[in-house]
């Protein structure tokens, strides 16, 4: 049995001592964080190997976006896309070996897609757009048993937000971003754990506006993803969020998720 933890920390100098308190209660074999705003020379890799995840993939840049992927158990680097065609650093793809050998673990942020759902006057909303269509055409070629995890910044479907209605023109649940992930889901099959082990309409959400007072309202939406191929999905056994880390002490406005898969 391993564990798959993902999180977009929102920085993880600023949050470093989170991220360690999250590792030592939760103890996941593999942490695919989102948003790490780091270049990979000033990742904090102390705080990880002192905790034993000495495997680590980094890809980072100076302020802004960054994906990391480290582990307790062995990897090797597997892939890193450029689906924006921009430099951004938004993907880091890893090979297990030992246990859990050969599954990938794709790690990606997505981009957010800016405030206006239209790419005539937000260009940002296309570039969200054309990078998913990129990760479509690129999941069509998919061979191996694979893991998709990270920040989506889509809520797919209705029970996914706090408010449907409201939330139709609103970037990250209108109708033309819900069909796009949706032909991206359709080109591997790939299987939705957050609602294959929570099914709908149960809550399900992975993040809350620092702009509103979550705890009292809830206005969350799941934007975080965790999502495999057939074969993994059949080998999932357990799928749950840690809500507990948004109440921590200038948290992340994102909550980690694991996954337990029987390997």
């Amino acid at each position: 049995m391993i564990s798959v933890a993902t999180w977009n920390i929102n920085s993880v100098r600023l949050r470093a001592d989170q991220v360690e308190r999250f590792l030592v209660q939760e103890a996941p074999d593999v942490l695919c964080l989102q948003e790490i705003k780091t270049p990979e020379n000033l990742f904090p890799h102390e705080v990880f190997e002192k905790l034993g995840y000495t495997h680590r993939a980094v890809h980072g840049q100076k302020g802004y976006h960054g994906v990391a992927t480290v582990s307790r158990i062995p990897f090797r680097d597997f892939s890193k896309h450029d689906w924006q065609d921009n430099g951004e650093a938004r993907h880091i793809g890893v090979e297990l070996l030992g246990v859990g050998n050969g599954l990938i673990i794709e790690n990606v942020y997505i981009p957010a897609g800016g405030d206006v759902a239209d790419r005539e006057v937000n260009p940002k909303f296309g570039q969200k757009l054309d990078f998913l269509e990129r990760m479509t055409r690129w999941a069509e070629k998919i061979e191996r048993p694979t893991l998709i995890t990270g920040d989506f910044n889509i809520a797919p479907l209705e029970c996914d937000v706090y408010d449907h209605k409201a939330l139709l023109k609103v970037v990250s649940h209108t109708p033309i971003e819900v069909e796009t992930l949706q032909r991206f889901a359709d080109a591997h099959g790939w299987v939705d754990l957050g609602r294959k082990h929570i099914p709908a309409p149960e809550r399900n959400y992975s993040w809350w506006s620092y702009r509103s007072y979550w705890r009292a309202k809830d206005q969350g939406r799941r934007l975080d993803h965790m999502w495999a191929s057939p074969e993994a999905a059949a080998q999932t056994r357990s799928h749950r969020f840690v809500e507990e880390t948004r109440k921590w002490e200038q948290p992340s406005d994102h909550i980690p998720l694991i996954t337990e898969l029987d390997l």
